[in-house]
C-alpha cells in the first residue's frame, strides 16, 4: 500500500473516530467542571466528521491508482501527490472553518451558558425613559417558547389601529423604540416584538429572517385574534420591519400567507446570499464560495433552505399597501437590487430613497423625510 493511500486511510478512520474520543474528552472535562459538555454542538460535529472521514476513505482507492502511473506508464511525481493531499486537507480545513463560522454567526449565547456563538443581546432601555407607558407581556409560541413584546397605546384621544413591530438581525425592541414612538405620536397602538433568540424571548438562535418569520406570524395572529374579539374593532394592523425584520415580514407573507393591512419595510435586502456576499466583499474576502459554504452549513445546522431565502421573490406575493424605505448610501444593499424588490410589488407602493442615508433607520437618519414618507403611505391605505 503506497504511503499517500495510507495518509488518506488514516484521516478518514481518524475523522470518524474523531466524535468518539471528542465525547471522552467532553465527558472527562464535564466532569472536572471545566467546561459545560451539554451546550458542545455534537450532532453537528459528528456528521461533519462522518462525512469527511467517508470521503477520503473513498478517495484513496483513487489516489492509490493515480500514484503507481499515469499514461506514460511511470509513477506520479511526489510533487503531484504532495499537491493532491494539500488539496484534500485544504478542502477539509475549509468546511470545518465554515461550519464553525456558521454555527458561531447563528447561535447566541449568555454568559450563565459559555458557549460558540455570539453574545445574547437584551433591550437596556425601555418605553418608560422615553415618557412613554407601556405593557410588556409574552407571546406564546408553543408550551416552552415565547415571544417578549412590549405595547405602547397611543398619544391620541382616538386610536387608528395596529402597528407591529419587527427588529433587524442582533437587535432587539429597544433598537426599534423611535419609529414606534413616532407610530404612537400618530394615534397608533405600536407593539413591539423581540424573535427567538434575542431580548426577551425564548431561544439561542438566529436565522436571518428565515425561522423569524413564524416568529412574525406567531404575533401578527395573536393580535389579529385579539382585536377580532373586541366588538366593533376595525382598525387596520400594519407590519413594520428594519432589515432583517423587513424579510421576515415578506417571507411570512409568501410562505405562511398572512394577509396585513399595510408593511413598511425599512432597509430590507433582496437574497440572502447576495447579502452575505457584499458583507464579505466589502471585508475585502472572498465572497465565493465562502458565501455558499456558509449558507450550507448554516442550512444544515437550521434543517433550512437558506438558499431559497429572497425577499426579492416573496414581495411578489405582496397584496396590500406597501412603504420601501432605502438610504442611497447603504454598502450592503444597492439601489438598483431595491428597485428590483419594489417593481416585483403589484399592489400600491410608495419608494423611499434618503440620499445621504446608509444602513440605518430613517427615522433616526431624517425625521422630516421620515414623517413626510409616513403621511404618504397613510394616504395610500
Amino acid at each position: 500500500m503506497s504511503m499517500s493511500r495510507k495518509f488518506l486511510l488514516a484521516l478518514g478512520y481518524t475523522a470518524l473516530f474523531a466524535p468518539l474520543g471528542t465525547a471522552t474528552i467532553l465527558f472527562a472535562l464535564h466532569l472536572l467542571d471545566i467546561i459545560n459538555a451539554w451546550v458542545f454542538p455534537f450532532y453537528y460535529f459528528t456528521i461533519c466528521c462522518i462525512a469527511s472521514g467517508l470521503s477520503l476513505i473513498a478517495i484513496a482507492p483513487l489516489r492509490s491508482r493515480n500514484q503507481h502511473q499515469t499514461k506514460s506508464g511511470r509513477r506520479m511525481p511526489r510533487r503531484r501527490r504532495l499537491l493532491g493531499i494539500g488539496l484534500v486537507i485544504l478542502f477539509l480545513n475549509v468546511n470545518i472553518l465554515t461550519f464553525l463560522m456558521s454555527y458561531y454567526f447563528t447561535h447566541l449565547t449568555t454568559s450563565e451558558q459559555p458557549r460558540l456563538g455570539r453574545p445574547k443581546p437584551i433591550s437596556t432601555v425601555t418605553p418608560s425613559e422615553r415618557g412613554l407607558s407601556y405593557r410588556e407581556y409574552n407571546i406564546p409560541v408553543d408550551n416552552s417558547h415565547w415571544l417578549e413584546v412590549w405595547e405602547i397605546p397611543a398619544q391620541t384621544s382616538t386610536t387608528k389601529g395596529t402597528i407591529l413591530l419587527f427588529h433587524g438581525n442582533l437587535g432587539t425592541k429597544k433598537q426599534i423604540l423611535g419609529a414606534a414612538q413616532s407610530f404612537s405620536t400618530l394615534g397608533f397602538n405600536t407593539i413591539l416584538v423581540d424573535f427567538q433568540g434575542v431580548g426577551g424571548s425564548s431561544g439561542n438562535t438566529t436565522t436571518v429572517g428565515m425561522r423569524e418569520a413564524r416568529d412574525v406570524v406567531t404575533a401578527f395572529s395573536y393580535i389579529k385574534k385579539r382585536l377580532e374579539g373586541n366588538s366593533g374593532e376595525n382598525a387596520p394592523v400594519i407590519l413594520y420591519g428594519f432589515s432583517m425584520g423587513s424579510a421576515a415580514i415578506l417571507r411570512a407573507i409568501s410562505v405562511y400567507g398572512i394577509e396585513p393591512d399595510g408593511i413598511i419595510l425599512d432597509l430590507p435586502f433582496v437574497t440572502l446570499s447576495r447579502a452575505i456576499k457584499n458583507r464579505l466583499r466589502y471585508r475585502k474576502m472572498l465572497a465565493t464560495p465562502l458565501t455558499e459554504l456558509l449558507i450550507f452549513w448554516a442550512s444544515i445546522q437550521h434543517g433550512l433552505n437558506g438558499f431559497s431565502h429572497n425577499p426579492v421573490i416573496f414581495a411578489k406575493d405582496v397584496n396590500c399597501p406597501t412603504l420601501v424605505i432605502h438610504g442611497k448610501k447603504d454598502k450592503w444593499v444597492s439601489v438598483d437590487e431595491i428597485e428590483v424588490l419594489v417593481q416585483n410589488i403589484s399592489a400600491p407602493k410608495i419608494l423611499v430613497k434618503a440620499p445621504k442615508m446608509g444602513h440605518q433607520q430613517l427615522v433616526n437618519a431624517n425625521r422630516q423625510l421620515w414623517d413626510s414618507s409616513l403621511q404618504e403611505f397613510l394616504s395610500i391605505l
